[in-house]
């Protein structure tokens, strides 16, 4: 008997994304069937335009897919309108960007807070929790900081804080240390290995580096929309 424990967190049948350029239909997924298990972490890989960005899109609930289903913890996302699929994302998604995109007149505790300020929760419990990220990515003494005076690798800590901060059950990554020299991806992806390993945090990465897909559990490639294992894309 299957338990809801051991069904994955994230599951793709068929999974489909069409988009139109110009007189053109482009299918960057055809067909595609994943599944990703709950604490996985687990990093695709690919040539530009293989879809790998899509595909991470389509699992954060950035964007919906033209076919197929999308499931995430046994609940259908795919077909959600666009406010729907934008609340589910707030609860149950953190997304951490290459490029950080943090606000620069804001402070690290500011910028950790944001995605807290429409949760309801009361001005007390927001700066427990934002405390608690900061710590957790060993930024507590920078909180007062605005990006300016961080360097890259605390930038894109601050950022691994402000998707934590919500407690979501999936963590995605694009890119998380295509702006970073060797040192500083270290210490993001030595951070990144503890959520899953220590929270039981579920990670899907999108990297061009073997060296950062090494400290994921599983590597995947695709090719023209379509998933490999590592072995078979050697």
């Amino acid at each position: 008997m299957t338990t809801s424990h051991d069904y994955p967190l994230i599951r793709c049948k068929g999974l489909t994304k069409h988009y139109r350029k110009g007189r053109q239909t482009v299918t960057p997924l055809s067909a595609l069937d994943l599944d990703v298990p709950r604490g996985e972490f687990l990093a695709l890989m690919g040539p530009s335009g293989s879809g790998k960005t899509t595909l991470l899109n389509l699992i954060a609930g950035i964007d919906r897919p033209s076919e197929g289903i999308l499931e995430f913890d046994r609940h259908e996302i795919g077909g959600l309108s666009r406010g729907r699929l934008a609340r589910w994302r707030a609860a149950h998604v953190g997304y951490i960007f290459q490029l950080y995109h943090l606000i620069p007149v804001l402070t690290a505790f500011e910028n950790v807070e944001i995605p807290l300020l429409l949760s309801g929760l009361s001005r007390r419990e927001r700066r427990e929790r934002v405390e608690n990220a900061l710590a957790l990515v060993g930024l507590a003494d920078r909180m007062h900081h605005v990006p300016s005076e961080l360097s890259g690798g605390q930038e894109q800590r601050v950022a691994i804080a402000r998707a934590l901060v919500t407690d979501p059950p999936l963590l995605v990554a694009d890119e998380p240390t295509g702006d970073l020299d060797r040192e500083s991806a270290a210490s993001v992806l030595a951070l990144l290995q503890q959520f899953s390993a220590e929270f039981g945090k579920t990670i899907v990465m999108v990297t061009h580096d073997p060296r950062c897909a090494d400290a994921a559990e599983r590597t995947l490639h695709l090719e023209k929309g379509k998933l490999l294992e590592a072995e078979e894309a050697l």
